[in-house]
């Protein structure tokens, strides 16, 4: 199996139609396929921030669920959205805001098609995508060594938001902790969710969330290759969002 694991779209629909382009996949009936059947999966967070969520989420829509031509692992801005469609009481910042923006200003029954569209997504994602015919598992913010083949709460809070410490840093940003560099597994783990200027590979792990919104790149990974193909974000470059890990 070939497969293409695209990092945080975040909105950034022009960036994502040039990295199929350059990933070599043709747009056939509204969807990127590629002509020798290699399958994208989608990281998470392919919402907020950018500037046109609602066209991102109805491609992977159709991509996933109708066609069954790509895979999605839910990431925290996902969940943050579902929660919104679901009725509860979510702040409306840190990119959501951008997401509600353009939804509330579609006619009506396109927001009931883009609602339903978006939940069926996440309802029928997994929390994380085990591939052992890439030997590699997906999961939005990645996961540790231990707790893979599991789905429990612990899970959950893992794949979609690090390895969260509790506390905050200066700018009241959570502080991770690097359990990258405490992997050992034979398998790729390849997630996103922190960004960083370059993809990040520590021994088998590969952060690819280049922070395309923020203005740097988008990137895929490919396997079996094991090749990083990036394409360059057409948003404005905000250098205080990226992570610099030692």
């Amino acid at each position: 199996m070939k497969i293409d694991i695209i990092g945080d779209v975040h909105g950034c629909m022009e960036e994502l139609c040039s990295l199929f382009d350059k990933l070599g996949y043709d747009l056939k009936n509204d969807i990127f396929v590629h002509p020798d059947g290699r399958i994208p999966i989608f990281v998470g967070d392919i919402t907020d921030r950018g500037p046109d969520s609602i066209s991102v989420i109805k491609l992977v829509y159709k991509m996933v669920v109708v066609h069954h031509k790509a895979n999605y692992v839910p990431g925290n801005h996902c969940n943050k959205l579902y929660r919104f469609f679901l009725g509860n009481n979510v702040l409306h910042r840190y990119g959501l805001e951008t997401t509600v923006a353009e939804y509330v200003a579609l006619p009506r029954n396109e927001q009931q098609n883009i609602m339903e569209m978006f939940m069926t997504l996440y309802d029928q994602a997994p929390l994380y995508l085990q591939v052992p015919e890439a030997n590699a598992i997906i999961a939005h913010a990645g996961i540790k060594e231990e707790l893979i083949g599991r789905t429990d709460k612990r899970v959950k809070t893992f794949v979609l938001y690090g390895d969260i410490s509790g506390q905050f840093d200066a700018d009241g940003r959570p502080i991770r902790r690097d359990w990258a560099k405490h992997y050992h597994g034979t398998q790729w783990i390849i997630y996103g969710h922190t960004p960083v200027k370059k993809p990040r590979i520590v021994n088998k792990t590969i952060n690819i969330d280049t922070g395309c919104v923020f203005g740097n790149a988008l990137t895929a990974f490919r396997l079996p290759e094991e090749a990083i193909v990036s394409v360059p974000s057409k948003q404005p470059l905000m250098e205080d969002k990226f992570s610099y890990f030692t």
